[in-house]
């Protein structure tokens, strides 16, 4: 049977996530509309339950809106983002059809050995370890059952309560969220452009030795199969007690492994959740997933670079130039004015030429605080559409911002990005991007 987008596989799901949520749902509505009072911390645990038990991309946008500044209570967010990529994997029965539906009824045989538990298992799909007919380790995801109805569902549930969300507060308008989750979840059920992907980052990181990208095995891969070789690994937060040395190390390696795409090539890996990558003995890193990749166009890039130098030099024109060049429409001075105060936040690191951890005004607590002042000034203007790449480029600077908190490394962030950025060329990235995209065939995605 099919497994593609259908009214049946939507309805199934419809029914499923309605018994999850409608509970936690309706407590939430009725505190609004009669103003009960109920402990929102208990709430957001039992939100944090209820889409727990759920497979798909529920539970994938919960950890995407847990990243983005201020969409969400602080209680919220502090049980959203214990949505790891631990569910309860499918068993063997299920393992058995997928690959068969995939490689064929000998698909066994295309391999030396394969285990039959899952070593892990995420929202979308999990993973086996296996070795290759040549001798090599190897892991293969293989995607759940009616995902495609799944996220077609989910994402309706998910319009309607951004729309519910809007009815009370106008400081941030979420249609422009919702069309780029949309189009990235629809894109990570895709796992021949997530094996381009790869091979896409294989070569714009093929000069950094302290970033490891797999290689896909295309011969046994599909759409819903994908084949990598195996890298080996901890989990990066083992390493909080380590020296300050492999600390930074590892800091700078998650650095060079996010931004060398971006600056150079306008792409982000926009999933840094601690499950998608690992730390190896010599301070490099595994970068393990690349589902959900965005492509910029080069100017966007070059207004982020813009903005700094704005920030850098007081320069209120090129500001304006930036916000401009992203789409941002209908600003005044005034919120401008407002929009700063969040992109100094963000920048702040890279703004001052020392040494320093990633966050060193009372780290968390003082970003929530910026976020809440910048969300109050904005509703006094009537609130603004962010342009949709910035849920991206947000989760993955907060993401990243998070891990060096953690890992609670000292660099000087100011010279490692005017490194990065050394030479920027706005023409120079095009060509070299449109060179990397002809490369892999991913020219349709610009």
């Amino acid at each position: 049977m099919s497994e593609n987008n259908s009214f049946g596989g939507r309805l199934r799901r419809y029914a499923k996530v309605g018994t999850a949520v409608s509970g936690v749902a309706a407590k939430a509505v009725g505190g609004r509309v009669f103003g009960i009072e109920f402990d929102k911390a208990q709430h957001a645990k039992e939100i944090q339950l209820a889409l727990g038990g759920l497979k798909g991309p529920l539970m994938k946008v919960a950890q995407i809106l847990s990243t983005i500044p201020d969409v969400l209570p602080e209680e919220y967010t502090e049980e959203l983002t214990k949505l790891q990529m631990d569910a309860p994997p499918m068993g063997w029965a299920f393992v058995k059809r997928r690959m068969t539906a995939e490689l064929g009824p000998g698909w066994l045989k295309e391999f030396e050995h394969f285990e039959r538990e899952a070593c892990k298992a995420a929202s979308l799909g999990q993973v086996h370890r296996a070795t290759s007919l040549d001798g090599r380790d190897i892991a293969c995801k293989i995607q759940y059952p009616d995902m495609s109805s799944a996220v077609e569902a989910d994402l309706r549930q998910l319009k309607l309560v951004f729309s519910l969300y809007r009815q009370y507060d106008k400081s941030i308008d979420p249609g422009e969220i919702h069309a780029e989750l949309s189009e990235r979840l629809r894109e990570e059920l895709d796992y021949e452009r997530e094996a381009k992907n790869m091979l896409l980052y294989r070569n714009m990181l093929a000069g950094e030795a302290c970033v490891h990208v797999p290689e896909p095995l295309l011969d046994v891969s599909s759409k819903r199969l994908l084949s990598m070789t195996w890298l080996e690994g901890a989990p990066l937060l083992d390493n909080r007690e380590a020296s300050i040395e492999r600390r930074n190390d590892l800091a700078m390696s998650m650095f060079r492994a996010w931004y060398v795409p971006f600056y150079h090539y306008g792409v982000i890996h926009g999933d840094p959740h601690l499950g998608n990558y690992s730390a190896r003995d010599d301070g490099s890193i595994n970068l393990l997933d690349y589902g959900c990749i965005r492509i910029f166009p080069p100017a966007f890039v070059g207004a982020v670079i813009d903005l700094y130098f704005a920030l850098l030099n007081d320069d209120e024109d090129l500001a304006v130039h930036a916000y401009e060049t992203w789409g941002f429409k209908g600003l005044n001075k005034e919120m401008i004015g407002v929009l700063n105060q969040w992109a100094e936040f963000l920048y702040a690191p890279l703004l001052e030429d020392k040494v320093q951890t990633i966050q060193e005004k009372s780290g968390v607590q003082y970003g929530a605080g910026v976020a809440a002042k910048v969300h109050a000034e904005l509703k006094k203007f009537g609130g603004v559409t962010p342009p949709r790449e910035f849920v991206l480029m947000d989760r993955a600077a907060i993401g990243l911002g998070s891990v060096f908190t953690h890992l609670d490394a000292e660099i000087n962030w100011h010279q490692m990005f005017h490194e990065l950025i050394e030479g920027f060329d706005v023409d120079v990235l095009a060509k070299r991007q449109a060179d990397a995209l002809t490369a892999v065939d991913l020219n349709e995605f610009i």
